[in-house]
């Protein structure tokens, strides 16, 4: 079942040209006076009103910065403050037209934005779902602060909760949107639409993509604005973002109403810097933003610049461009000029910009501006606009006094409960109430069908295996927990490099290409961070998505996705969030030192992530099963070489039905009375040899333990492992130093230290590049390593010559060398 897209060379050696269509700049002029009859003066005076709030809550935590105080009350904010100042009109035009069925990421720069959303929410949603919303988060915590003592409207009573609720965040509040966890930069309000910002220059670029991924697939209504800013195109998950988003196959390739483009807006907040470097003439090439949309897709993104310091000419934009979107013609791309007086923090004194620069600015100023032609339209007196302005002075000042004070707006009294928040350990079906689209029954599938005549356990009674044709391998159960995860959860999507026609690189695919439509299993570009980075916005969102990259080398190319974004938005949230994203990750060998290294304990590094290892077929489809029924981010690595292996040790082979595998737990694969050995994925089986020749040869009984997870680990059998053996060897592929090897034998040495009869000992690869697949066996752990580390380290076996080199000189040797 190919792609039916046929690249004829008589048509593409034909020569040619490449033409672009002209790029609109600054196109709306109009003024108040010139939109009457397109607003009302209620509206006019709102969007001044969002503009005013903006910059006096900006002001004051400037001030506080500067200053250490405000209205001379004193304060000390240790944390970040990244203000945009200057650039108010350019968020309330951004939001005026947005719905909270709109989302919008953002920048460790969006206080304006969430503000101005927020507001937007409130002018459109009714008092009966403000009151919902407000009494609903956190069981009206929040509510409570801000209803005492007050007697407004239900509006007014929103806009108290939307500011407090911000400022209770960015003052690490428990108080807060999300507990005062995610602060100043991570802020954020999902019932207004308003989902996380990003302390990560450009970081929003593929998150907010898998938004709009998620909402194309699930059907749900709503476009997706990712805000960032000018400096972050030279980000590489920016440009990831925008080439995913762009991907011809959404236009020609998904079929019935899933035919179309990503409902996507890259909103670049174009205030001319980045941190301390400029972006037009110093830092970039592009001259004006817009222009990068020519290279991306013949429509150019649609892109223009727009005059943000019209709040008009914004929303005008965004009308045209939610056309755009409706007809499912995204993404567009929307350079917003507009500037920020403050630096890039009020630490920064803006050395590298003129006074003379910011001053002429500051002559154009959005709000002043915009004020005045509202006095000239009639639309408002000076008076209206100093009762505005004294107006939020006011609300602002009380605000910021209930969210210092340490009695209404406590921080967490406990620090422990966020351990708590680390993980969600949820267990859900399915995160759609729709029926699973699917193309067959799953009994028709070929590979079903295939893999009912295969043998279950490796051996017949007589313990003889069968033939490898025959066996139930590896990459058969993660397939079949999978294809049974498809069938039942309708927001379940797969996708990575080669992940549809040719089956996965490993063939574990292979077969679902005839179930599954295009937007439920798909190709994704060879663009590992756009891989991971969609993922975490679509699984944010409320999906279920299993990402692909095809070997661990590449998870360096995905890093920040993997390190910063995945495992840390359900704590930064207050568990808000949910990351329901199972990332498949291959290791490999045989093909050099930049695709064989085993990186698992990077992943074993950063809090927030669970990690599987299975090294069974038995194994590995239960903790698949158990990953996709769960809440969290897992990163489930499978070794190539172990692929095609069958099931030798759940006696009755690998069930049809489904089970799961509690992640976390060890498993006894064989059991032995002398010494232990601990064994993460591969080198099970190099450690079953080993002890097959330990006992043969020399009369030694060695108990084996799969870890099967890293993330979590329980100890307990450990424990009791070597509370009977008094020895212990820990073993896997990934190089020894700075393995999480180390880690687990730290934590036996000190667990069971009054067992021990011998150091606990670690066996990894070497320390060096990995070599051909020629000289492989000099580099991973081989079967004779284990009885060499015994012979040298734990107890001499006897007439034993060892191969390998463990003595205490050798490994100082190394050390010294760095090798």
């Amino acid at each position: 079942m190919p792609k039916s897209e046929f690249i004829d060379p008589n048509q593409v050696r034909q020569p040619g040209f490449i033409e672009f269509q002209a790029i609109p700049v600054n196109q709306y002029q109009k003024t108040v006076k010139d939109e009457r009859n397109n607003f009302s003066d209620g509206e006019f005076k709102a969007m001044y009103h969002d503009m005013v709030l903006i910059r006096e809550f900006e002001t004051m935590i400037n001030l506080i910065k500067t200053k250490g105080e405000y209205n001379g009350t004193p304060y000390n904010h240790p944390g970040p403050a990244h203000l945009s100042i200057g650039q108010e009109s350019a968020a309330v035009g951004m939001a005026w037209t947005l719905t909270v069925e709109d989302f919008i990421f953002g920048s460790h720069r969006s206080h304006g934005e969430i503000l101005a959303k927020g507001m937007s929410a409130i002018h459109k949603l009714d008092d009966e779902q403000l009151v919902q919303i407000m009494e609903n988060f956190f069981d009206g915590t929040i509510l409570k602060i801000v209803q005492k003592d007050f007697n407004g409207t239900t509006k007014e009573l929103a806009r108290r909760f939307l500011v407090y609720g911000t400022l209770a965040e960015i003052f690490a509040r428990e108080t807060g949107f999300n507990k005062g966890l995610g602060g100043s930069m991570h802020a954020f309000f999902t019932p207004f639409g308003v989902y996380p910002n990003n302390a990560i220059v450009g970081g929003s670029g593929d998150i907010a993509v898998g938004a709009a991924l998620f909402k194309k697939v699930n059907r749900k209504p709503g476009l997706v604005v990712a805000n960032i800013g000018d400096a972050a195109l030279a980000c590489g998950p920016v440009w990831e973002g925008i080439t995913f988003s762009a991907m011809d196959q959404f236009k020609q390739l998904w079929e019935g109403d899933m035919k179309g483009g990503l409902p996507i807006i890259f909103n670049i907040m174009n205030n001319q810097y980045g941190m301390g470097g400029q972006t037009c003439g110093e830092t970039m090439g592009y001259g004006i933003a817009a222009r990068i949309g020519a290279g991306v897709n013949p429509e150019e993104m649609h892109a223009e610049r727009v005059d943000g310091y019209n709040p008009l000419a914004v929303i005008d934009a965004y009308k045209r461009k939610r056309k755009v979107i409706e007809d499912k013609n995204g993404p567009v791309l929307l350079d917003v000029l507009t500037y920020r007086y403050s630096g890039h923090s009020p630490s920064d004194a803006s050395s590298y910009r003129t006074k003379e620069e910011v001053e002429a600015w500051e002559k154009h100023d959005c709000i002043a501006s915009f004020g005045k032609q509202m006095i000239e339209a009639g639309v408002a007196t000076q008076d209206d606009l100093d009762n505005v302005w004294k107006d939020v002075k006011a609300l602002v000042y009380e605000l910021f006094l209930k969210t210092i004070d340490d009695n209404i707006s406590p921080r967490l009294k406990n620090p422990e409960v966020i351990g708590d928040m680390m993980f969600s350990n949820g267990s859900v079906d399915s995160f759609s109430d729709a029926k699973p689209e699917v193309l067959m029954p799953l009994e028709e599938n070929s590979r079903v069908k295939k893999i009912a005549t295969k043998e279950r356990f490796a051996f017949d009674a007589e313990g003889k295996p069968y033939s490898k044709m025959k066996q139930f391998q590896l990459r058969d159960a993660i397939f079949e927990a999978i294809m049974d995860r498809f069938y039942k959860d309708a927001s379940l999507i797969a996708y990575g490099e080669e992940n549809r026609d040719w089956g996965g690189a490993f063939g574990v695919y292979a077969g679902m290409t005839e179930a599954l439509p295009y937007h439920r299993l798909f190709n994704s570009p060879i663009a590992e961070a756009s891989i991971i980075g969609t993922a975490v916005g679509y699984a944010m969102c409320g999906g279920r998505v299993i990402p692909e990259l095809m070997y661990c080398d590449f998870l360096g190319r995905a890093g920040d996705e993997i390190f910063n974004q995945l495992p840390k938005w359900q704590a930064m949230s207050g568990n808000v969030l949910k990351m329901p994203v199972v990332v498949r990750v291959s290791v490999g060998s045989k093909y050099g030192a930049q695709h064989s290294q085993d990186w698992s304990s990077l992943l074993t590094h950063i809090p927030g992530i669970k990690v599987c290892f299975p090294a069974t077929p038995y194994d590995a489809k239960g903790l698949m099963n158990a990953a996709l029924q769960g809440t969290d981010p897992v990163v489930f690595f499978e070794s190539q070489r172990i692929y095609d292996i069958g099931e030798q040790f759940h006696q009755g082979g690998v069930p049809k039905g489904y089970y799961e595998i509690p992640i976390g737990e060890p498993d006894i694969k064989k059991e032995g009375k002398d010494i232990t050995f601990l064994t993460i994925g591969y080198t099970l089986y190099q450690a079953l040899a080993a002890a097959k020749e330990l006992e043969e040869k020399y009369g030694m009984s060695a108990e084996v333990i799969d870890a099967r997870s890293l993330v979590p680990f329980n100890y307990e059998k450990v424990i009791e492992s070597v509370k009977k053996t008094g020895k212990i060897i820990v073993a896997s592929d990934a190089c020894a130093r700075g393995s999480f090897l180390n880690d687990l034998a730290a934590n036996i040495g000190s667990l069971c230290f009054d067992y021990l009869d011998a150091p606990v000992c670690v066996l990894g690869s070497r320390n060096w590049i990995t070599p051909a697949h020629e000289l492989e066996t000099a580099f991973f752990p081989q079967p004779g390593w284990f009885l060499d580390m015994i012979h040298q380290r734990i107890q001499p076996l006897q007439g034993y010559i060892p191969s390998q080199n463990f003595t205490d000189g050798e490994m100082a040797r190394r050390a010294k060398k760095g090798i």
